[in-house]
């Protein structure tokens, strides 16, 4: 098994984890891709809206299947962590334009969603985890 750590070149290093991980696996790739939150390159918060970090854990999980020469067309399977059930529901419209704006329309994929307590960055309202198959 060959195993290849995903890291968009211009991102600020994780510290502890990769931020995805490539494995060959006979004539295809499994792209497994960490938790992405909605912080920037920096590991920044540019917003403490639940919808702008929707879009930018987005942006951060497209990025990293791109290390990994792999697009939304090749995701499985979604986990989202949201620390608020209520607001999740209600902004779904939202949540659904973003996820369409960033990822089009693949709807093909395994989707789970889960209320947590908190997430371990304090002002992370969202995160999501990717796996993809390539080939």
């Amino acid at each position: 098994m060959s195993k290849t750590p995903l890291q968009p070149p211009s991102w600020a290093p994780p510290r502890g984890y990769a931020n995805g991980v490539c494995v060959a696996v006979g004539g295809a790739r499994h792209v497994f891709v960490a938790g992405q939150i909605g912080w920037n390159a920096r590991a920044e918060f540019e917003s403490d809206d639940l919808i702008a970090q929707a879009r930018q854990a987005l942006l951060n999980v497209r990025a990293v299947l791109a290390e990994a020469g792999a697009g939304p067309e090749h995701i499985c399977r979604m986990t989202w962590y949201v620390v608020s059930r209520a607001e999740y529901l209600a902004r779904g419209r939202e949540l659904g334009a973003v996820y369409r704006e960033v990822l089009g329309r693949e709807y093909g994929v395994a989707m789970s969603a889960v209320q947590v307590v908190a997430l371990m960055e304090e002002r992370a309202k969202v995160e999501v985890e990717v796996t993809a198959v390539v080939g």
